[in-house]
C-alpha cells in the first residue's frame, strides 16, 4: 500500500499550522460532517485512531468486566485487544472461507447469556452480511458494533458501509484509502450518543475547548465521568478533508486494478483471490489472494520468490488467538481462520501501481505454479 498525499494535503496541513489553531478545532468539526455525510451517517466524532474508536463504542454500550464480546480472531489484533481495555473477555467467532467476515452462523455459534456486544469486521474492505448481522443482533438484543477500519468507500446492499450501523468505527491509518496519518472516526446516528462520545475523547469535559476559546465570556467547564484524550488535530483533519475529495476516484481505480488482476490469474489453479460477496462491493482496500494446495507451492515459499523479485507483498490477515498476546486463551475450534491466516497473502494495490508492475507480480505468480 503506498497512500495517496500531494501537494495539496502538504497546502492544507501547513495553512492549519499558519491558522494557529492545531489542536481540535474548525477543521476536525468540518470533517467530522462532510465524512458521516460520506458514509451516510448523522454524526461523526473524529479520534485519535480505530483503536480509540472500538474502545470508546463499548465504553457508550457500558461493556464492563465479566461480559463477553464476540469478536473475529481473523483481524487487526485492535479489535480483540479494544474488548480487554475495558476489561471484557474477546470471544472469537470463525469466519467465511470467501469473505473472510464473520456471519450470523459463526456468532450464533459462540454466543452466551455473557454475551454483551458483537464487533464485526468488514475485512480488508469486503463488506460483510449488514443485513442478516443486524437483523440478528437484533433479535438477540445484542448491540452490533461495525469495525470499518478499512471500508471507506465500501458498499453493502447499495448503500455505503456504515450507513444503518448503531455505531461504525473507521481507521485513517496510512494503509487506509483515506488518510490523516493517524487517526480515527466513530458515526452515529443518535444526538445524544455523539454528544456523549465528543465528551468521553476529551477528557469527560462538558464543553469542548473549541467552545470555550470561542465564547466572549469565560466559560468554567465541568468534567462529568473519568473519560479519555482521544482527540484528532486540526492538522490531520485538514489533510483528512482533501482526500475524502480523492474517495471516490481512489476506489474506482483500485477496482478497475482488481478486476485486472482478477483476469490475469483466472487460469491459476489454486489461487483464489478476494471478491465482491453478492451483497456488495469491496473498496479492495486490502487484494488478498487465497493459496490452495491446487498451487503446488505454500504461501511462505510465494512471499520468499515475490520478494526476491522486488514485489512487496505480504502475508494474509493475521489471526489475534495465535498471537502470544492471546495465549492464555482457549477458543473455540476456528478452521477457516486458521487457513485463510496460514494461506493467504496481499498482493501490491495501489495509486502509483502500473499495468507493468501487474504483470510482473502475475508473472512470478505463474512460474511458480508452473
Amino acid at each position: 500500500m503506498v497512500p495517496h498525499l500531494g501537494e495539496e494535503e502538504a497546502q492544507a496541513a501547513a495553512e492549519a499550522v499558519r491558522s494557529g489553531w492545531v489542536a481540535q478545532g474548525p477543521r476536525v468539526a468540518r470533517f467530522e460532517q462532510e465524512f458521516a455525510s460520506l458514509v451516510g451517517a448523522d454524526h461523526g466524532v473524529a479520534v485519535s485512531s480505530c483503536t480509540a474508536a472500538l474502545h470508546l463504542a463499548l465504553v457508550l454500550l457500558d461493556v464492563r468486566p465479566g461480559d463477553e464480546v464476540i469478536v473475529p480472531s481473523f483481524s487487526f489484533i485492535a479489535t480483540a485487544n479494544a474488548v480487554r481495555y475495558v476489561g471484557a473477555t474477546p470471544v472469537f467467532a470463525d469466519v467465511d472461507l470467501a469473505t473472510g467476515n464473520v456471519t450470523v452462523q459463526t456468532v450464533d455459534a459462540v454466543r452466551t447469556p455473557r454475551t454483551r456486544a458483537v464487533i464485526a469486521v468488514h475485512q480488508g474492505g469486503v463488506p460483510f452480511d449488514v443485513a442478516a448481522l443486524r437483523d440478528a443482533a437484533a433479535r438477540w438484543g445484542v448491540p452490533l458494533v461495525e469495525d470499518a477500519a478499512c471500508a471507506a468507500g465500501s458498499t453493502a446492499y447499495g448503500r455505503p458501509v456504515g450507513a444503518g450501523a448503531t455505531v461504525a468505527a473507521w481507521s485513517f491509518h496510512p494503509r487506509k484509502l483515506l488518510t490523516t496519518g493517524e487517526g480515527g472516526m466513530l458515526t452515529v446516528d443518535d444526538p445524544q450518543w455523539a454528544a456523549r462520545l465528543r465528551r468521553l475523547r476529551e477528557h469527560g469535559m462538558n464543553v469542548s475547548a473549541a467552545d470555550r476559546h470561542r465564547s466572549a465570556q469565560p466559560v468554567l467547564e465541568s468534567y462529568l465521568e473519568t473519560a479519555f484524550n482521544y482527540r484528532m488535530t486540526d492538522i490531520q483533519a485538514a489533510v483528512g478533508l482533501v482526500q475524502l475529495g480523492r474517495l471516490t476516484d481512489l476506489v474506482a481505480q483500485r477496482r478497475a486494478l482488481a478486476a485486472r488482476y482478477h483476469e490475469l490469474l483466472a487460469d491459476v489453479d489454486g489461487l483464489v483471490p478476494v471478491r465482491d460477496p453478492a451483497h456488495g462491493e469491496t473498496n479492495y482496500q486490502a487484494f488478498w489472494v487465497r493459496i490452495d494446495r491446487e498451487y503446488g507451492t505454500d504461501r511462505d515459499e510465494v512471499l520468499a520468490e515475490l520478494a526476491a523479485a522486488g514485489v512487496s507483498a505480504r502475508r494474509g490477515i493475521m489471526a489475534a488467538h495465535l498471537e502470544p498476546a492471546y495465549a492464555d486463551m482457549t477458543p473455540p475450534p476456528l478452521p477457516v481462520t486458521e487457513r485463510l491466516t496460514r494461506d493467504s497473502l496481499i498482493l501490491p494495490l495501489h495509486h502509483a501501481l502500473t499495468e507493468s508492475d501487474q504483470d510482473h507480480v502475475v508473472g512470478v505468480l505463474r512460474k511458480l505454479a508452473a
